[in-house]
């Protein structure tokens, strides 16, 4: 059998998304969930990017009391706990590609790395592909496109991008060096080591550094047991990614070799469960799309007409020399907390189908700092891949969703969960029109259920929240009101003057975003391993109820017996005079905690 040229594919798809990382992934889902056909490249053999178990970094946010992500991020991580509830990183991988792969209008190619682009004019036309594990060279061909990479492999089209530090006086950023400079944050290796009852001695391989043993260790505990090591920033973290990998394992193995054999035996009864092949990466090249995201702009709260997104980590910059500068390897520049992302970040200036999401978008070093983490990387790929969705609805170009259809964005990303700061979620016609009521309440309107605003909102959140203040645990009292509360068994209803033809019910329920750690995997394992359960104030088991005419029977849509999502939506395409919810069971609490119910 001769063979002269490996098997050609070509895929035609509405939309073509380059990398499986978190932002990937939401942006994938997001556009097929709403009608276009996409397709997700990924050139590892699982999904997540630097959340993957080859990497094993946790998922970081907004920090702050209701700042945790929801939309698909939230989805992806109840998901989790109900499924992985010891936090095992190969589980997660699973999850991940399930997840995917069961979506509706969605082909995921793993192994699949882009090696080209071909173009029409300012327009990316098709993308190639080689996917490894199939010896097959695919071309995907597109209206549209997104780089989710975080390595911006598509600036192979021409787009404009930007690649290491701004100077100062460009954008007046005060934090910005005095020069620009090539310089960007490292890439980074982690370490898990586990407890042991003996000592077990540790040689380091021929290769590792050799440090010499002076100042303070870090100290070792079963709770502690992960370290992370950076370098690079002074190379090109692409370029240069296999010299600094190299480099980066014989740091590790020389720390290593001297902390578990110190004088001080911090590390004596701890030997190495893992140690990271594949380096994360924070930085390397940013797009320019139509704005420009800034530290003014963060610190100004970024409150744009266009926000999409939403950030609240610190501006987290990390000197490019990393484990060899002297000084503290980071500055935390405080940021407020949240801060708006305009969606014109999100898109190419010059290439006229090009999205972009992670921590390659459109924003100077020092902004990136803080958007960068997969977080708000996960909400931005949503935003793009939502965005994406309504240009092949409206045969619009990415631009021209700004210019005629940006609220109906923001409208749509509300819809499925996403929150916007300072707005608030549009209400139909029906739900708004309709009679609330409900048989039980404590103290709370039921006519929060339809205000619009599904999470608990602080009453300066105009200021930042200090470090002391998010340290302490702030009840509920301190917040707006901004969930129902109810009994088990006790209905909420909405009542018309006629039959009216319901199309959905949409419920959103207390999956605590008050706590953003909770839903993540960490890098570090207790010696007993993890035990996570489900948020209690989650509704487990509900029923939607309607009735078809005044005094009739109650007659049941849906009885769910095992939710764990936050955002449900349940199909009715009845008509009635009235429809309830009755929550009957949580996760744990001892009320029904609702953020929302409305209908369509």
């Amino acid at each position: 059998m001769n063979m002269k040229s490996f098997q050609q594919v070509t895929l035609d798809a509405d939309f073509c998304v380059v990398g499986g990382g978190m932002a990937g992934v939401c942006a994938a889902v997001a556009a097929a969930r709403h009608g276009a056909k996409t397709v997700l490249v990924q050139d590892r053999p699982m999904l997540g990017g630097n959340a993957s178990s080859e990497i094993r970094m946790w998922i970081c946010g907004a920090v702050g009391i209701n700042l945790k992500e929801t939309g698909i991020l939230e989805e992806i991580q109840l998901e989790n706990m109900r499924y992985n509830p010891s936090r095992q990183y190969n589980i997660w991988d699973h999850i991940l590609i399930n997840f995917v792969q069961r979506q509706k209008n969605l082909t995921l190619l793993l192994n699949c790395s882009c090696d080209g682009v071909e173009m029409d004019g300012s327009r990316i036309k098709a993308v190639n592909a080689w996917q490894l594990t199939t010896q097959k060279q695919y071309t995907i061909n597109a209206k549209f496109f997104a780089d989710c990479s975080g390595d911006s492999v598509l600036r192979v089209s021409g787009a404009e991008f930007r690649a290491g530090r701004e100077a100062r006086s460009e954008y007046n950023e005060s934090h910005a060096p005095e020069v620009a400079d090539n310089k960007t944050m490292g890439n980074s290796i982690l370490i898990q080591t586990k407890h042991t009852n003996v000592h077990k001695p540790f040689e380091p391989l021929p290769f590792a550094h050799i440090f010499e043993e002076k100042g303070y260790h870090r100290p070792i505990s079963a709770r502690d047991n992960f370290w992370w090591v950076e370098t690079g920033g002074e190379q090109d973290t692409i370029a240069d990614a296999e010299e600094i990998r190299d480099e980066l394992a014989k740091i590790i193995f020389g720390v290593w070799d001297l902390t578990k054999n110190s004088s001080k035996g911090v590390a004596k009864n701890f030997e190495i469960e893992w140690i990271g092949v594949l380096p994360g990466k924070r930085e390397n090249i940013r797009y320019i799309g139509d704005h420009v995201l800034t530290q003014n702009d963060v610190e100004k709260q970024g409150k744009f007409d266009d926000m999409i997104a939403y950030g609240g980590w610190s501006m987290d910059d990390h000197h490019p020399a990393a484990f060899y500068h002297p000084g503290a390897p980071t500055i935390f520049h405080p940021a407020p907390k949240p801060y708006g992302i305009p969606y014109r970040s999100l898109y190419s200036k010059n290439i006229d189908n090009l999205f972009f999401a992670g921590r390659n978008i459109s924003a100077t070093h020092m902004a990136m700092s803080s958007t960068r983490v997969m977080g708000t990387c996960a909400i931005l790929g949503q935003a793009a891949g939502t965005a994406a969705a309504l240009a092949v609805k409206y045969n619009l170009s990415p631009r021209g969703i700004y210019e005629e259809k940006i609220t109906e964005l923001q409208e749509t990303l509300m819809d499925d969960d996403c929150w916007i700061p300072w707005h608030a979620r549009k209400m139909s016609d029906l739900t708004k029109n309709a009679t609330l009521s409900a048989e039980v309440s404590y103290g709370i309107a039921p006519e929060v259920l339809r205000n619009g605003i599904d999470r608990g909102l602080d009453k300066k959140l105009d200021q930042e929240i200090t470090l002391e203040e998010l340290q302490k645990n702030v009840p509920d009292a301190g917040l707006e009101p901004y969930r129902f509360v109810t009994d088990f068994g006790k209905a909420v209803e909405y009542r018309f003057e006629q039959p009216e033809l319901i199309t959905e019910a949409r419920m959103v329920f207390d999956s605590n975003v008050r706590d953003m750690a909770i839903k993540r995997l960490e890098c570090y394992y207790p010696e007993n391993g993890w035990d996570v359960e489900l948020p209690d104030t989650l509704i487990k088991e509900f029923s939607i109820q309607i009735q078809t005419v005044p005094g009739g029977e109650w007659q049941e849509v849906a009885y769910v017996e095992d939710n764990f999502q936050r955002l449900v939506r349940i199909p009715v395409g009845r008509k009635a005079v009235a429809i309830r919810l009755i929550p009957e069971v949580s996760w744990g609490a001892d009320k029904a905690y609702i953020h929302a119910f409305d209908i369509k």
